[in-house]
């Protein structure tokens, strides 16, 4: 459809996204006018307003003069007019020193960025981590406190990822220690899946040289592990409040509130995430273009990223208003996709 507008549309048309997605408030002739430089009377910006609206690009919320773009318009203005601006060198460098893993585990890591890709954006970050079915060259249990250990988990291919895990109380650290040494010479080389069930069938048959204490460790360890993450991977959401900060009626709530319990029940967010994994580069999903977003009024911009050997593991990205200030955040989120990708490869 762009194509089919004069550049006096498109100029008056991008004014009025542009000073939508500054203010959030409907946009009249007279701000257009202004942000001209008076080139054209209101009565002429007018006049295009009224057609833009009759080609679904523009709406008026309420009885005033002011129009807003509707999801199409965002879209055409995304697709067709939008002009993508680049990270400066001080911006680089913060999101590189934010998510810099410095030896924390992959879901520390892969926090650190959302939680700042949450604060840059003024929107809700989001994470869809790999799953961790890999190769594994290494698990230790490490005594907390009583009736607590932490499992840590590690990869052939140098990803570290750990978990609490409720142990019996008392547990003597030898049994840790005989636990880590079972279950690390029988899972090197292989994956969780390939060896959880052989393993579960060694103890329950009582094949495994293992007191009752060591193998309720082992179990608890593989329990936690096996069955805390689908096929997909798993969601990581951070920054939700800020979705909030927009909010200006009760119907804006309430449509708050219905991408919330989206968010909370994560598997719609995890099939669309997971579906973004197989495209290339930043996808953009704005408002109604996605049924999760039908009735919230938000925008999704999210970006995959890779591990070592160019494979895309996971997606990260942002969940904000409709009028969130794309030119500012789809270079921040595919920045910061490739830096995770970096990082974790």
């Amino acid at each position: 459809m762009i194509v089919e507008l004069n550049q006096r549309t498109r100029d008056i048309f991008r004014h009025i996204v542009e000073a939508y997605v500054e203010t959030g408030e409907p946009v009249g002739s007279r701000t257009v006018s202004r942000r001209l430089g008076m080139q054209l009377s209101p009565a002429t910006i007018r006049n295009v307003m009224a057609d833009l609206e009759e080609l679904g690009l523009l709406m008026a919320p309420h009885t005033s003069a002011g129009r807003v773009p509707t999801d199409a318009g965002l879209r055409m203005f995304v697709n067709g007019i939008l002009e993508i601006g680049d990270l400066s060198e001080t911006e680089r460098e913060a999101i590189e020193a934010q998510c810099a893993n410095r030896g924390r585990s992959l879901p520390d890591v892969l926090e650190e960025a959302i939680t700042m890709l949450s604060g840059l954006s003024s929107c809700a970050g989001l994470v869809l981590a790999p799953k961790t079915d890999r190769p594994l060259k290494h698990i230790e249990f490490v005594n907390l406190s009583p009736g607590r250990a932490l499992v840590v988990m590690v990869t052939e291919d140098g990803l570290v990822e750990n978990r609490v895990v409720e142990v019996p109380v008392g547990m003597p650290v030898s049994a840790l220690t005989m636990a880590s040494n079972y279950l690390t010479a029988r899972l090197t080389g292989r994956t969780l899946t390939e060896a959880r069930t052989d393993i579960l069938a060694e103890i329950e048959e009582r094949r495994a040289q293992l007191d009752q204490l060591t193998a309720k460790v082992v179990a608890a360890g593989l329990a936690t592990w096996g069955g805390s993450q689908g096929q997909q991977g798993y969601l990581i959401v951070r920054g939700q409040a800020r979705l909030l900060e927009d909010v200006s009626a009760l119907s804006d709530l309430e449509r708050i509130r219905t991408l919330f319990e989206a968010l909370e029940t994560r598997e719609a967010m995890v099939r669309l995430l997971d579906a973004t994994g197989k495209a290339e580069g930043v996808q953009i999903y704005i408002g109604a273009e996605n049924e999760l977003f039908r009735h919230a009024g938000c925008s999704l911009i999210v970006s995959p990223y890779t591990n070592a050997k160019d494979q895309i593991v996971g997606a990260i990205g942002v969940i904000g208003p409709t009028r969130i200030n794309y030119a500012r955040i789809i270079p921040m989120v595919d920045y910061t996709a490739k830096v995770v990708g970096r990082l974790i490869g």
